[in-house]
């Protein structure tokens, strides 16, 4: 069965994609805006990980409501739930028998609740997968620790292709930097270059 993972280069989906892997035909997918070019630091990694590799071109309203609902609020949790939400509904449409992403048992955001689930799979067709959700963040570093070679640092610093940098880029653009540093929380970031 063909399957499509939801791909940001990051380390929580390429741990969904070696999970999947025995089950499925997986091909890594990376949804962008078109803001940036960020979605080839995910392509680069897909090929380090030797799995096949699609973008998908979400639409850009979405994003520019995201970013305003984000400064807005002052923090980037409903915006990027909607994103997510936006790009799970966008993969449903291409043409495969399934589709997963990356989030975590621990996850605030994005989160997919079992409702939302079974809506997806009811009006596509196509059966949803969130293979890390029954898995902490101490269990998923362990397993990143032994299987993948993983990049870590500051989220603006580290090559990636989730929706965040082009939110940044977006909001910078509309509000300036300042409004993108109070939106924004420090956090750590990950790349994957391959598998150990």
């Amino acid at each position: 069965m063909d399957l499509a993972l939801l791909y940001s280069g990051g380390k929580d989906s390429s741990l969904a994609a070696l999970l999947l892997d025995s089950f499925y035909d997986v091909t890594l997918v990376t949804a962008h805006f078109g803001v940036t070019d960020d979605w080839k630091h995910a392509k680069d990694a897909a090929l380090e990980l030797g799995y096949e590799f699609e973008t998908l071109e979400l639409d850009s309203d979405v994003a520019d409501a995201a970013a305003e609902q984000m400064v807005a609020d002052g923090y980037p949790r409903n915006g990027i739930q909607e994103v997510h939400e936006h790009a799970l509904e966008s993969v449903c449409g291409l043409d495969f028998d399934a589709v997963a992403d990356g989030t975590r048992r621990d996850d605030r955001v994005p989160s997919i609740s079992r409702a939302q689930a079974q809506s997806l799979e009811d009006r596509h067709g196509v059966d949803y997968l969130s293979p890390l959700s029954g898995f902490g963040r101490n269990a998923v570093d362990r397993l990143v620790e032994t299987h993948l070679d993983v990049e870590t640092g500051p989220s603006e610093q580290i090559p990636k292709a989730d929706y965040e940098g082009e939110l940044r880029r977006l909001i910078a653009a509309e509000h300036g930097q300042e409004a993108v540093e109070e939106v924004f929380p420090d956090h750590v970031q990950s790349y994957v270059h391959g598998r150990r």
